[in-house]
């Protein structure tokens, strides 16, 4: 695992040294995906400890329900999609502009088909992308032996108003909707959608912040510290698999990045045996793809937050140590 320095500055630097051998190996390709929410209009019924006077410390948990002022946007790709088909995802892509403006259908073909239309596109719209609203939030290297593989940057932005209209253009993406987070993941268990493993994790973080004031203000105050490429390395069980994270005590010191020393982690026993032997966590286990849960209990890096631990009621939170 390659982390970060402190300065941002210096990540750009280590970043770039790795983009070279990148560019020249052609392991994965460079993507980026947006956290995008938005809510946060009028105070709405605050949740415990919430809003005016005192406020719940995120990621600390509550016997009551929280009521979250928010929503974040999924996109459903296409089951045709040689890439996680038919999964619910963050809105984002290979480097390339955002989506048009919906009432110009024209405009979207043509920036699919030429992205520098884009900015022809800002001009007729007498706009600018408001890119000071990204918020860097986490880097996902897709695991060895996954097909095509992606070094995705995900960032934040805080939409201080109701979920705009969205469209999709029924090629790479057949549906999109707004939720809160924590019915995202009601909605993985009850199998009506499927969640990879990252956005999973960044589902459940989001779960610490029931109000968009908070989450805006913690991720705005926590992208100057940066963060660090973490890389899943996948140990099979005998009734399922697990997705190793840096700190955990079974990630490799010296992983393979790019699937040359072909690793092959596997054991015959069940996940919840390996699971009780473990004092250090960082992992993501998934039974089936409709069962999946997080697993920390190490502080995390760079001021970031750790998963909320939730049980299987939808927002409710329980003293489940590390599970989620």
């Amino acid at each position: 695992m390659r982390p970060t320095s402190d300065s941002p500055s210096h990540r750009q630097e280590i970043d770039g040294d790795f983009a070279g051998m990148n560019s020249r190996l052609r392991h994965w390709r460079e993507a980026a995906t947006v956290l995008l929410t938005a809510g946060g209009v009028g105070p709405g019924p605050a949740a415990p400890g919430v809003g005016t006077g005192a406020r719940r410390r995120p990621g600390s948990s509550s016997s009551s329900s929280p009521s979250f002022d928010y929503h974040v946007l999924l996109l459903r790709r296409s089951p045709r999609s040689a890439f996680m088909p038919s999964a619910h995802v963050f809105p984002g892509g290979v480097p390339g502009p955002l989506p048009p403006a919906p009432e110009l259908a024209e405009w979207r073909l043509r920036v699919q088909r030429q992205p520098a239309c884009f900015l022809q596109l800002c001009r007729h719209l007498r706009c600018v992308p408001n890119i000071w609203a990204l918020h860097e939030w986490s880097n996902w290297l897709t695991p060895v032996g996954r097909g095509r593989r992606y070094d995705t940057a995900f960032y934040l932005c805080c939409l201080g108003q109701g979920p705009p209209p969205a469209s999709h253009d029924q090629v790479e993406v057949t549906a999109c909707q707004w939720t809160e987070p924590p019915e995202a993941i009601e909605l993985v268990k009850s199998q009506d959608i499927w969640i990879p493993p990252p956005q999973f994790y960044e589902l459940c973080r989001l779960c610490n912040f029931p109000s968009l004031h908070d989450l805006h203000r913690f991720g705005f105050e926590r992208a100057a510290e940066g963060c660090e490429r973490w890389m899943c390395v996948l140990l099979t069980a005998s009734d399922g698999y697990m997705q190793l994270l840096p700190g955990d005590e079974l990630y490799p010191e010296d992983p393979d990045f790019t699937g040359e020393r072909k690793p092959a982690l596997s054991t015959n026993k069940k996940i919840e045996d390996v699971l009780k032997e473990a004092t250090r966590l960082h992992r993501i286990v998934i039974r089936d793809l409709n069962n999946v849960t997080v697993h920390v209990n190490i502080p995390p890096k760079y001021k970031h937050i750790n998963p909320l631990p939730l049980n299987s009621k939808m927002g409710n939170t329980s003293n489940c140590g590390s599970r989620l």
